[in-house]
């Protein structure tokens, strides 16, 4: 990578859009843990926009809009967890957060979840097979993790990494809008 002189820590805050501020915040702090930190009321009674700390200085955040259309499942963000449906979501979407949990947590936060009513996908076990799943644990395999939806369906994910990563693990050449297949309108 090229030294451009920005100083990137990680991530302040992803944004995203929720339909009820209320419930999104109880999903958060009282299911999650996560805790509100700031909340705005927008100029013009547009709408609000809250910050949740999600650890190591970094934030989620959600804008509630009054005017906000409804999401489209499979465009706007996926329509199912991975193992359950449909994961594919359109360019510029937002397709899901991973949230880093440790490793030695990661069955207790899954039945924890369970536990709260949320309807959590298989356990992956990611690795470099063909299907980059592996049934069982074995040292190819690099980060395991679970998926579930928050109250708007906003995909979301538990995962731990298993070992770091080497210059090795970048092979492969950024693919171009080019080599994709032509996008089908809606309604066609």
């Amino acid at each position: 990578m090229t030294d451009t002189g920005f100083d990137i820590r990680g991530f302040n805050h992803v944004a995203m859009v929720c339909s009820d501020m209320e419930r999104t915040v109880d999903f958060y702090c009282n299911t999650l843990g996560l805790k509100l930190t700031k909340t705005l009321e927008l100029p013009d009674g547009i709408g609000q926009h809250f910050f949740l700390d999600a650890g190591n200085g970094c934030s989620l955040a959600f804008f509630w809009f009054a005017e906000a259309p409804d999401g489209v499942p499979g465009i706007s963000a996926p329509e199912e967890k991975p193992g359950f449906g449909e994961w594919i979501s359109a360019v510029s979407s937002l397709n899901h957060i991973a949230f880093d949990v440790p490793a030695e947590k990661f069955q207790e936060y899954r039945q924890r979840l369970k536990d709260a009513g949320v309807r959590v996908g298989p356990i992956v076990n990611h690795d470099e097979s063909e299907t980059q799943v592996a049934t069982e644990m074995h040292p190819g395999v690099y980060v395991r993790s679970f998926y579930f939806q928050d109250p708007d369906g906003i995909l979301l994910e538990f995962a731990c990494w298993l070992r770091e990563f080497g210059p090795e693990d970048v092979a492969h050449r950024p693919r171009t809008a080019a080599e994709r297949r032509t996008p089908v309108a809606v309604g066609s």
